[in-house]
Order: C-alpha cells, then structure tokens, then sequence
C-alpha cells in the first residue's frame, strides 16, 4: 500500500511540474498578446516565468563555454592520467609494448628525510650483528636488505654477511666475490656502521661465543625491539640465521627508503661480473637497438614444489611425485593441472612466447634467454625459439670468457641479472625472488617495460587456444595483461611484496601540459617502426610452429579488438 502511494504520489508531483510548466509558457504568450492590460496577478506570474527563463539563458551560455574548455582541458589530461577499467586494466588508450608512456611523470626517490638521525659510530653502537643469509643469489639479496634496516633499528653495527654455503646451490662464493665489500660499507656509512669482520681483540674480550637465533618470518620492527635487542645488548655479538624475508614488507617511510637504498644503490657487482655482463648487453645491442630479456623458471624441482602438471602422463607424474618427495613437509601432490588452473604454476616456455606474439612482438625481435635447468631440456625450449629465432643466452654470447664462471651458480646468476636489467622489456613467467627484485628495480629506475604474466587468466587461455583464431586469441591475452605490464599506476595486491612495488621510493613529478604535448600516441602491441611489420601479419596470418593462424574478421573479433582500444 505505501509503494502504491508513493507510486501515486510522484504522478501526481510530475503533472503538477508539467501543468506549472504549461501555465508559464500560456501566461508569457497572453502577455504579449494583451500588453498592458493584463491583471496584476497575470502580470507579476508572466514576470516571473521571465527572470526564470533569462536565468537559464544565462546559465546554458556560460556552462556552454566551461565545458568547452573542461573538454580541452580533459583531452589533456586524459593522456596523462591512466583510468582503470573493472577488471583492473587500463580503461583507456592502448600502450607501447616497449616503453611506458607515463614513466616520463615518475622518479625513483630514496632520499633521507629531514629528521633522519645520523648513525651512531661502530664503538657507540648496541653491538655487532651477524647475518647468515639463505637461498640462492637473490633471495639472498633480499635477506641482507632487511639486514640493513634491521641494524637501524637495533642501533647495531652489521658486520658484513656470509653467504649460504650449504643450499640446493652448493656455491662457496663469498660476499666479495659478487659485490663490491668497500662501496657496500661507503655507501651506507649514513644509515648504519658496516664492518667487514668483528675485530679479533673484541672477539676475545667476549665470554661466550656469539649469541645465534632465528626470528620469524615477516616480523616485525617491535619484534626486533622486544626479542634481539636485550640478547644484543647483554652479549654484545647476535647472529640471526637463516635470514630471508625475516621482516615486514609494510614498514615506515623511512625504513622503506632505507631499503632502497639498500637494494639499488649500496648492492655493486665486482669488476669481473660487470664487465661480462655489460660485454653481453653491448653484443645484444650490436644485433639489435631493443632487445627482451626473458626469465624462465621450469627447474623440475620448481615445478615438484609448486605441484605443477602440463601433461606427459604417468610417467612425468611418477618422475615429479619423487622430487616432491625431498620436501618431507609437503603434502602429496595430485599433479591433476589443478594448480595450473588456478594461476599458481608458470607458464611453458612455448606459451610466454605465445603471449608475447600476441602482445605484438614480431618474431625478428631479439631475446635474451635467462635460465637453470629447464625440464624436457631442448625439446621444451624449440617451440619458443620456433617463435623467436634470434633467441641467445650468456652461453651462446660469451663462449670461453664464461669458463672462469661456470663452476659458481651465484655468479652466473649476477651475469643474467646484470643482462637482464639493462633490457629494454623484461619478461618473466614466475614469480621468483630475481622476478620480485628486477621488476623492483626497474620501477625504481624509471619503470622500465616489466611483463609478468596474468598467469590464472592465461593458463585458462592458452588450454582453449586451438578453439579459436589467431585474432581472437591475441585480443584475450591483450585483455588478460592489462594491469600487468609495468605500468606506473598498475593496482597491486595487498600482499605485494615490497621488494617488487616499491611504493614509498617512486615519487611523481609536477605535472606538465608540455609533457603531454610531447606525448605521441601507439598501439597497445605496436609502435611506429613495427607498423607495416604487424599490418602485414594481421592481413595473412601467423606462423606458429607450422600452422597458419588465419586472421578472421567476424563481428565476435571485431568487438573484441574494439574492447581493448577502450
């Protein structure tokens, strides 16, 4: 009854509005008609119908010119800013697949801020910290990170770390033999006191040998107030073992740019890797002006861990069931392609080169291959090299100048590190601790491309691939990657790592029309010079391992490439 009331009662609003509406515009054509003869009532309603009317007059002339302006002032800014769509991608304009746009408005900033204490001399501080780190190279790095802001807040004198001697790597290369020991301790002289050993008169001095302990995962600042440093401070030497990921990714500002400070500027390579690895790039450079550096992860223990199945039957379930095995905490694994469909496993070489076909790389594009072992060995690789034929490694590139290196898993990882940074796009199919840094890193240093795949959305993909045509294809994988492309406004989740979003070091610069202005517009999987290159694929098809890829243009396709230019 109350609805129907209500229902009534707006009818009855809206014909009282209307017949008011009427009876102005009937008093304004009398009043003209009658001139002056008009009643006092008519004349003051015909008077008032009249401001009304001039009013809105000047309204609609003024709002008209506002808008005009607000449409060129939008057309500016719309260039400038990135708008996100519901899915998460970017709702307007395509992007250059090999240069951000938008990172030309972004730096990376590090600085101390105006209330940054200054260290407290090494014989002034709580006492001397110890860090054994684990893993491999780069988890490593991110361990001895933390170490840093760890020392800040324990107001603690760091000694120079040891590195992980015993793990699945078996590499006894020390600290020195991959970073540059004296610019480490130079460059953060202002954050914290770093020495390169506890000297030997005050490791005699000491009663008992130093205090060793493992904090939790992921702990936080209080923590290291609450537990270390009473042990720090009554035995004067702590080691913290096992350090990787010991502390919080959510930290204050000024922690977190001590952090990057850290990871981009204090970590120098040595002489001999550097000069290889810069070597490498110069080669790639010499072939081509642009080149993609590729970082695959398909180790068959990465894949047992993961429980990641792509196939094969029983006897690659057998072969990958009995590597999970060396893991006695793990539970058994079904190796039914559950984790797969569930975005957790990454992609076969064969299916990153499928994706960046599909973002628009044409197959005369240089790559730069960085991997371990890759399980299924050559005959899992040929299909990616199918697709990119001037594909290389540091094996290929270097020769006899990596002999001195081979014996070393750390140093060879620091060559395809340092190769892999200097990339004009950098391209991973995991989510691995060189993936997490690098894509850090390259944020920080001006958002260089960074593609990681949008792995639950392209495994479901690429499994109904042979369902449909080449154009369709490509425009599902364009729409999947939005939001993963390295853009600088790219929404991350909340338990993004900090190591890969460094949200607190990338700062925006002053906005400027002239920067705009200066903007050229492309394709979201082409640019200028590869405009004929792409025409000509979309009008006769794509090769891919033999079989022509026709390139409908059904009404279906043709919206979906309309739905990516949005």
């Amino acid at each position: 009854m109350g609805e129907s009331k209500a229902w009534r009662g707006g009818n009855q609003r809206k014909k009282v509005k209307k017949s008011n509406e009427q009876h102005c515009w009937w008093w304004l054509w009398t009043a003209a008609e009658s001139g002056k003869g008009q009643r006092r009532g008519r004349a003051s309603w015909s008077v008032v119908c009249g401001v009304v009317l001039f009013a809105l007059g000047l309204i609609s002339l003024f709002t008209g010119h506002v808008a005009s302006n607000l449409e060129w002032y939008s057309q500016k800014l719309a260039k400038h800013r990135l708008w996100y769509n519901n899915k998460g991608g970017f709702g307007h304009g395509p992007i250059d697949i090999w240069k951000s746009q938008s990172s030309k408005f972004y730096y990376g900033c590090s600085e101390r801020g105006p209330h940054y204490a200054p260290p407290v001399h090494e014989s002034l501080s709580n006492g001397y910290l110890l860090i054994a780190a684990s893993g491999g190279l780069n988890q490593q790095r991110t361990g001895i990170t933390d170490a840093v802001v760890v020392a800040r807040i324990l107001n603690a004198t760091l000694v120079v770390p040891e590195l992980d001697h015993n793990s699945f790597w078996k590499d006894d290369s020390d600290f020195a033999n991959i970073f540059d020991v004296d610019w480490f301790i130079s460059f953060l002289a202002k954050d914290i006191p770093v020495v390169k050993r506890v000297p030997d008169e005050y490791m005699r001095s000491l009663e008992k040998p130093p205090y060793t302990m493992r904090v939790p995962r992921k702990s936080e600042p209080q923590y290291y107030l609450d537990e270390v440093l009473p042990t720090l401070l009554r035995r004067h030497v702590v080691q913290l073992t096992k350090f990787d990921y010991r502390l919080a990714s959510d930290l204050n500002e000024e922690l977190q740019r001590l952090r990057c400070r850290a990871n981009y500027h204090a970590f120098r390579f040595t002489k001999p890797l550097q000069n290889l690895g810069h070597k490498l790039v110069m080669k790639m450079r010499n072939m081509a002006k642009r080149y993609i550096a590729v970082h695959l992860r398909f180790e068959p223990d990465f894949l047992a861990f993961y429980g990641c199945y792509y196939g094969g039957g029983e006897k690659v379930k057998h072969e990958l069931g009995e590597i999970r095995k060396r893991w006695i905490n793990l539970p058994e694994a079904s190796l039914d392609g559950e984790q797969r469909k569930r975005g957790k496993c990454p992609l076969t070489p064969h299916e990153v080169g499928l994706m960046l076909r599909a973002l628009g790389f044409d197959n005369d594009t240089y790559i730069f291959g960085a991997f371990g072992e890759i399980y299924g060995g050559e005959e899992t690789l040929q299909p990616l090299k199918k697709l990119f034929p001037n594909f290389y490694t540091k094996e290929m590139l270097a020769g006899e100048e990596l002999q001195p290196f081979l014996p070393f898993s750390s140093r060879l990882a620091a060559i395809d590190y340092i190769v892999c940074d200097e990339s004009d796009v950098f391209v991973t199919n995991n989510n691995g601790n060189m993936a997490k840094i690098l894509a850090g890193q390259r944020r920080y240093m001006g958002h260089k491309r960074t593609i990681r795949p949008n792995a639950r959305k392209l495994s479901a993909l690429f499994m109904q691939r042979e369902k449909m045509s080449w154009t369709t294809f490509s425009s599902k994988v364009k729409a999947a990657q939005r939001g993963f492309m390295g853009e600088p406004d790219e929404i991350q989740s909340r338990r993004a790592d900090f190591h890969e979003y460094p949200s607190s070091c990338i700062c925006k610069k002053p906005f400027k029309l002239s920067d705009v202005d200066n903007q050229t517009d492309s394709e979201y999987g082409r640019n200028e010079e590869d405009q004929g290159v792409n025409s000509t694929a979309q009008t006769h098809g794509i090769m891919i391992n033999g079989v022509v890829m026709k390139d409908a243009s059904s009404p279906e396709e043709k919206e979906d490439d309309d739905f990516l230019a949005d």
